[in-house]
């Protein structure tokens, strides 16, 4: 069994995941069963499954959580870029995010890779 908190992709991900949520909060009110809830959904997705993989026994069990932690973070990448054209977010914020996350996203994959081999 791992410890996630010594991971470098939970503990981005977690931050991103904090950021994320508070930006979220100032997403119009009709969202918050939408959008702002998908989003927050899915960012949190990418830590959790982390943790719930590094609590498995083996290294292809991991993996598999890995790479669902891969999946909520491409959908994270859409949301964002909802998010933007909607102008929920700003330029700013959607560009560290989105480059956060893409970051985030491969440093998991390469993760995954060396798990694997």
């Amino acid at each position: 069994m791992r410890d996630f908190h010594q991971l470098q992709i939970w503990q981005r991900s977690h931050k991103l995941t904090l950021a994320i949520y508070k930006a979220t909060n100032s997403f119009p009110r009709e969202e918050v069963y939408g959008l702002t809830s998908q989003l927050r959904r899915a960012v949190l997705s990418v830590p959790t499954n982390i943790c719930e993989g590094c609590g498995r026994k083996t290294d292809a069990d991991f993996a598999r959580f890995l790479q669902i932690s891969v999946g909520s973070a491409s959908e994270v990448e859409y949301e964002l870029l909802l998010a933007h054209d909607l102008n929920y977010l700003s330029d700013e914020d959607y560009n560290k995010f989105n480059s956060e996350i893409i970051e985030i996203r491969k440093m998991i994959n390469n993760f995954i890779n060396k798990l694997e081999h």
